[in-house]
């Protein structure tokens, strides 16, 4: 595994569903396909990919053995896992990704401002004002 590729699927580029998404592809299956390889349903792997959900550890273990990947690349992005896709592709959504890093940020901020007026919001009711 390069450097490079420990940037583009690391934690602060990608989340565990955007490394799971890039090892099926980079093994050549369809979501269907590792699906069915798994013993789940389609639905399941979308889930996974879109960070709905998460695999059991023994369906996580299944899928880092045939996607050729460490247990910990999917987890964390460190380790042995897929290489990013090529250059090309790289450079025409460096954009879009730094964009995305942006919109991240963003929500976390706004997701702690909303949790923080929501406390403000129950201490108001419980004391009466």
């Amino acid at each position: 595994m390069t450097g490079e590729s420990a940037d583009w699927y690391g934690p602060d580029s990608a989340t565990f569903g955007d490394r799971v998404a890039g090892a099926r592809e980079a093994a050549g299956m369809t979501q269907a396909q590792l699906a069915r390889r798994l013993g789940v349903k389609k639905a399941t792997v979308v889930g996974w990919e879109d960070d709905v959900s998460e695999p059991r550890a023994n369906k996580l273990s299944m899928m880092a053995g045939l996607l050729n990947v460490s247990i910990m690349w999917l987890l964390t992005g460190e380790g042995a896992g897929a290489e990013p896709p090529d250059a090309e592709e790289t450079t025409d959504l460096s954009a879009i990704v730094a964009e995305l890093r942006g919109i991240r940020a963003e929500m976390r901020t706004s997701a702690e401002r909303a949790a923080r007026l929501e406390k403000r919001i129950r201490r108001m009711m419980e004391s009466g004002a």
